[in-house]
């Protein structure tokens, strides 16, 4: 049996213990229910998730959770949510029987942990983006989702986005393209990597839990920065390698129908902000994958580059796809390009799918193994950069070769 077959053969394995029974449920949905939701981490992400939670009408604010009293006061201004029940320990929401689903948009180190007790609660999940803080997480989540029959969709929107899945059709699908050698992608200038602790947190308010906030990683004093711009911290999360390359590396593994790369190469460094960040501020990735083509991605947060994308590069011409629109290229110096617009909210989209899931038990568009996948592959590249090595990874065990 060849590497594919029995890479093919252990997913289906994997996905057969999915199958999933509305009469598994904590709480049975009829198709006019309307979920029950509770916010766990409410920062500005969580609070935009909610917002389109509730723009879908499907869904009933019931509890808000953070470990600092003013994101909970921020939360409630949203007139959904303004009678929602405040807790500051996720565990004590998932206690709540009337609570259908949690809505995780925590920091990266607390993704799985809390998403774990929220499955073994028998809570369905949305959780954001990166699934996994480290590789080896991701087994343990994709388990609890499958033993507990709970629906996990995670914040990779551009699954459920309308003008990528039609690109995927229209071009990949159909062979347009030809044979795919390479799928560039990169995402310079994210803002949400620069933030700056305001002044009025040089201070730690009396209302904020630092403690729980640092959950398993190890004390430090009080640090405003570490706690307002922590995706700058290897400590929270992974840098921009699994905080934007997840997103585009996902499309990469959605078109191309290949999630688990062969080898990866990493490189970069905090070669400009020099403001204590951990994380590199300049970095680049190579994935190579068995059927012959690879993935890249180019981030750097220096001033002078802006920008968000990615390009699928082929014999036949070459898609270029962001979150507004896709082109493509036909073979040909003179060619026109064909533009297509996206015409709705990719993130809306995604909830409804997210909804439309809990109540039928199917698989949700951006399913937890789906999201383990795009995440592994993404820790690769950080791995490679931080040992400063390539690494060459067993797609059929799904582990790391020895050196």
């Amino acid at each position: 049996m060849s590497v594919e077959d029995n890479r093919t053969t252990n997913r289906r394995r994997f996905l057969g213990a999915a199958t999933m029974t509305a009469a598994s449920a904590s709480r049975v949905l009829g198709a006019n229910d309307r979920v029950q939701l509770a916010l766990i981490g409410c920062g500005q992400r969580g609070c935009y998730d909610m917002g389109n939670f509730v723009k879908a009408g499907g869904a009933n604010v019931v509890a808000l959770c953070d470990i600092w009293g003013d994101r909970i006061d921020q939360a409630r201004e949203n007139p959904a949510a303004a009678n929602a029940r405040a807790f500051t320990d996720h565990r004590k929401v998932l206690e709540l029987k009337e609570v259908d689903v949690a809505l995780i948009a925590v920091p990266d180190h607390w993704h799985v942990p809390i998403a774990v007790d929220a499955l073994e609660a028998g809570k369905d999940v949305y959780v954001e983006k990166p699934l996994t803080l480290t590789i080896e997480e991701g087994p343990r989540v994709v388990k609890a989702a499958r033993t507990h029959n709970r629906v996990c969709q995670v914040g990779m929107q551009q699954r459920s986005g309308k003008h990528y899945l039609e690109a995927k059709a229209g071009y990949l699908d159909s062979g347009k393209l030809g044979k795919i050698t390479l799928c560039r992608t990169w995402w310079n200038g994210n803002g949400a990597h620069l933030r700056k602790a305001p002044p009025a947190l040089q201070t730690k308010p009396a209302n904020l839990d630092w403690p729980h906030f640092l959950g398993r990683v190890k004390w430090r004093d009080w640090d405003p920065q570490q706690y307002w711009n922590w995706r700058a911290y290897l400590d929270f999360g992974g840098g921009q390698v699994t905080d934007l390359f997840t997103h585009w590396l996902d499309v990469v593994h959605m078109f191309m129908g290949k999630d688990i790369p062969i080898s990866a190469q990493g490189a970069g460094g905090v070669y400009y902000y020099k403001d204590g960040r951990t994380a590199p501020d300049t970095i680049n990735v190579l994935l190579e994958y068995p059927s012959e083509f690879t993935a890249t991605f180019e981030a750097t947060l220096v001033p002078g580059a802006t920008g968000a994308a990615q390009e699928f590069c082929g014999t036949e011409g070459r898609l270029y796809i962001d979150r507004g629109r896709y082109e493509f290229y036909p073979p040909g110096r003179k060619s026109q390009p064909v533009v297509v617009k996206a015409q709705t909210s990719i993130d809306l989209d995604h909830v409804q799918n997210f909804l439309d899931c809990v109540k039928s038990r199917k698989l949700p568009n951006a399913d937890v193994l789906i999201g383990h996948r795009s995440a592994q592959a993404s820790h690769l590249g950080n791995i490679s950069y931080m040992q400063k090595r390539r690494i060459d990874f067993d797609p059929v065990r799904e582990e790391i070769l020895p050196f």
